[in-house]
């Protein structure tokens, strides 16, 4: 029998189907109060619900509009830390991008129009928040008074509200505080802490009205750069030290402010290790609008002890374990001392503008016993804190140094350093589907989608094999296990024929073989928010869960027929996919791979036109594809009403194998006109079932073979192809002869592809003629003695008289 997999194709959309969300307004809420925040977008005319990737938001309503607008009621909790938070809008054909809403606690304050001039600026109490928009060469201000003696502090939210992938309608807010006089007293545009969003503060030195100015850096501008503005007596820390502790620990930290004063606090940790986790400080002048970040693990903290500048009299510390500290002066170095043991591998991570968002740009060494420099690091993996792995290849004391890039250095360039014994691990991320777009999965209903999941490896080279967690009411995975070395693998996921529209955040959990059951990974997803010129990534936010969908169903139904036959390496295939159209679906759907096994190649430019319901899509190995069976996921592109949608189909599973055929070429070569036998010494690689033949193919134009395909014993050590040359045939060495190995097994044909031999057509030589009888000269006579001369009786005597 012919097994088939019959597939539903999903509703994975592209973005151009997606429902897209480019503004909120609000764009921020206070906490304890139940607001409704107007999305607006494209495609939001069937939207179902919001899902929160954080807790502490509760979802009361949400009402479709419009196509292009959605009002959602919502409730942040009374006790929720302010910050931003990530949500994403739900439609039942599929989830809209990631945005982010602010939470905060102080009355949001609309901006109101005209304040461009300073002498007509929107008076706003102080400790509020203000929202408002910069057009092109906009220029807002705000007026607050305050006394002598007054702390104000000012913190903006611009670009980490923006959604933008095409470098426009950016805000890149600069902000400043002037006094009566219009002189600016305190400026900021970019921070540290921050990143492209700013802050500042001023300590009033008389009582009056003080002015805040808002604009976009280079005065550009839009009407969807939004902004919130908090404006108040907050504190405003810019450092916490240690920059982090143990899980459920109470931390003893110093807050540090930008005016570089310490303030002594007790934070309670969250009871789980996490990669970053926000602290927000209050007291009696208010709340921080915006969290300052630490690390939760169950490192043991160390904190650096001054003087601590020569790495040979460092203090020493435990490893593994966090070294915590501050570069307080320019030219500042700090060093730690600690037991290695030869041939352990350490590894050095330091933390510091990434996760604590601190202004320091490190520079890591690590020294050896003697005080030589073992191994260093500057900027690693694509950011600017260091990152480094390295042996020890003697016991004893070794060294740790950091310091700035620049040799700056202050009371706020603080640093966490993690010195572990790296242990084998995996890491999880979706696969894009379109460039810089995060993957978002949508599961038509009594269908099928699927996902490709990437794997990367930390000493560990093995199998690996996943499950998930916190999937939609009735979608079911089917998971693959990832092959050892191999860098990713397709997810199926099926939701029930019964199952209703809904969403869900899921995590995706990685562990490894048999023999390393230590080895384990999860899930994590970077959403790109803003890409600058040339797609620089300018802001970005990091969730450990991905958002996955149960949408509409299918309009059509497709049959992928599973090859009886494996693929051959130098072989090639073709796979037959029948289309079953739902009524009222008429439309074309294009085929391409969702991936392709190391080496095989497929041909993604079929399709199955208007009216037809077949197609086949041909794929080859080279002679390097991977041995091993393979699931093949094909993905579909068809026309919908919102725009172009891609599909996918269940797996068939592709075996590959290695060539049965092996054969020597040898140089040919032939007159025109005649007759030649070519024959090629073959080698059989392996046992095969079913019959085999072998075709001579690429024969020079007009040369012909009244034998070119010939049968393969299961003994066959060459085979004997005759050609025939025509008179016309053309003159030279062709290099195009190829052998087509097929065997017929079960009903079907495996194909080898093998070349190439070269057949050399001479011109004849031109016959034999007899050369023309040349007539010898005769040779030369030696002249005739002349007769004697007669003598006259005179001459007679004179002779005689001489003798």
């Amino acid at each position: 029998m012919i097994a088939t997999l019959v597939a539903v194709f999903c509703s994975t959309h592209l973005m151009a189907a997606l429902p897209i969300v480019t503004s909120l307004k609000p764009m921020g809420v206070v906490r304890g109060t139940e607001t409704v925040v107007t999305l607006k977008g494209d495609r939001l005319s069937d939207a179902s619900e919001v899902i929160c990737d954080l807790p502490g938001i509760e979802i009361l309503e949400v009402k479709a509009v419009d196509d292009k607008t959605t009002e959602v009621k919502l409730k942040a909790a009374d006790n929720l830390a302010p910050g931003l938070y990530p949500i994403r809008l739900v439609t039942k054909s599929g989830i809209a991008n990631l945005r982010l809403l602010g939470v905060g606690t102080m009355p949001v304050i609309e901006e109101v129009e005209p304040n461009n001039e300073f002498a007509a600026p929107q008076s706003i109490p102080l400790n509020s928040t203000v929202e408002g928009i910069v057009q092109r060469e906009d220029v807002e201000h705000f007026q607050v008074e305050l006394k002598a003696g007054q702390k104000i502090n000012v913190e903006i939210e611009g670009i980490r509200l923006a959604f933008s992938l095409n470098n426009q309608n950016i805000l890149d807010p600069y902000i400043a505080i002037l006094d009566e006089g219009r002189f600016e007293v305190a400026t900021s545009d970019d921070s540290a802490l921050l990143q492209q969003d700013g802050f500042c503060s001023y300590t009033a030195e008389k009582d009056g009205k003080y002015t805040i100015l808002v604009r976009d850096s280079s005065f550009l501008g839009s009407g969807v750069c939004g902004y919130r503005l908090h404006v108040g007596t907050f504190p405003r820390p810019v450092a916490v030290l240690p920059a982090g502790g143990a899980p459920g620990s109470i931390l003893k930290a110093q807050l540090i402010d930008d005016e570089h004063k310490v303030i002594n606090a007790e934070v309670q940790l969250p009871g789980e290790p996490l990669d970053r986790w926000g602290v927000i400080t209050e007291n009696e002048n208010g709340i921080s609008p915006s969290p300052n970040w630490v690390r939760v693990n169950e490192l043991p903290v160390a904190m650096e002890v001054e003087p601590n500048d020569d790495r040979m009299k460092a203090p020493e510390v435990t490893v593994p374990g966090a070294l915590c500290g501050v570069v307080e002066k320019p030219d500042d170095y700090d060093c730690f001392r600690f037991q290695a043991k030869k041939d352990t591998r350490y590894r050095v991570e330091v933390f510091a503008r990434e996760i604590l968002r601190s202004p320091l740009d490190a520079v890591l060494n690590v020294f050896d016993p003697k005080g030589a420099t073992l191994v260093s690091s500057d900027d690693s993996r694509g950011k600017i804190d260091p990152f480094l792995d390295f042996t020890a290849k003697e016991d004893g004391l070794h060294s740790v140094r950091i310091y700035d890039h620049l040799r700056g250095g202050s009371p706020e360039h603080c640093y966490r350093i993690e010195v572990t014994t790296p242990q084998p691990s995996v890491s999880l991320t979706l696969s894009e589907l379109r460039r810089d777009e995060a993957q978002v999965v949508s599961v038509p209903i009594g269908g099928q989608t699927a996902m490709m999941v990437a794997v990367g490896r930390d000493q560990y080279n093995g199998e690996v094999s996943l499950s998930l967690d916190g999937l939609p009411a009735g979608v079911t995975a089917t998971t693959f296990p990832v092959p050892a070395g191999r860098p990713e693998v397709p997810v199926l996921l099926t939701a029930a024929a019964d199952a209703k529209h809904s969403a869900s955040l899921y995590t995706i959990n990685a562990k490894g073989d048999d023999k390393s059951p230590t080895v384990f990974g999860t899930l994590s997803q970077t959403h790109k928010l803003v890409l600058g010129q040339n797609r620089r990534g300018m802001f970005e936010y990091v969730t450990p869960r991905a958002a996955m969908a149960v949408t509409d169903e299918a309009p059509f139904s497709v049959e992928v027929v599973q090859p009886k036959t494996p693929i051959l390496r130098n072989g090639s295939k073709d796979i037959v996919v029948k289309l079953t159209r739902k009524e009222g679906f008429d439309g074309r759907v294009s085929f391409r791979t969702l991936y392709n096994p190391p080496g095989i190649g497929v041909n993604n430019s079929r399709y199955i036109d208007k009216g037809q319901t077949e197609c086949t899509i041909p794929m080859t190995a080279n002679g390097g594809a991977s041995i091993g069976t393979w699931p093949m996921i094909f993905v579909a592109t068809y026309s919908t009403p919102i725009g172009s949608t891609v599909c996918s189909t269940l797996p068939i599973m592709l075996e590959v194998q290695d060539s049965l055929f092996k054969y020597e070429f040898p140089k040919a070569a032939g007159e025109l006109g005649t007759e030649i036998n070519y024959t090629l010494t073959m080698e059989i690689l392996r046992e095969f079932e079913g019959e085999a033949e072998v075709e001579l193919v690429g024969l020079p134009a007009g040369v012909t073979s009244p034998a070119a395909t010939q049968k393969i014993a299961k003994d066959a050590t060459s085979v004997t192809f005759p050609l025939v040359i025509p008179a016309d045939a053309k003159v030279g060495k062709h290099k195009t002869l190829v052998c087509q190995s097929k065997v017929t097994a079960n009903g079907e044909t495996m194909l080898q592809t093998t070349g190439t031999g070269e057949l050399r057509i001479d011109k004849p030589l031109p016959p034999k003629v007899d050369e023309p009888k040349v007539e010898k000269p005769a040779e030369p006579q030696p002249p005739k003695p002349e007769a004697p001369k007669v003598l006259s009786r005179l001459e007679q005597l004179r002779l005689q008289s001489q003798e």
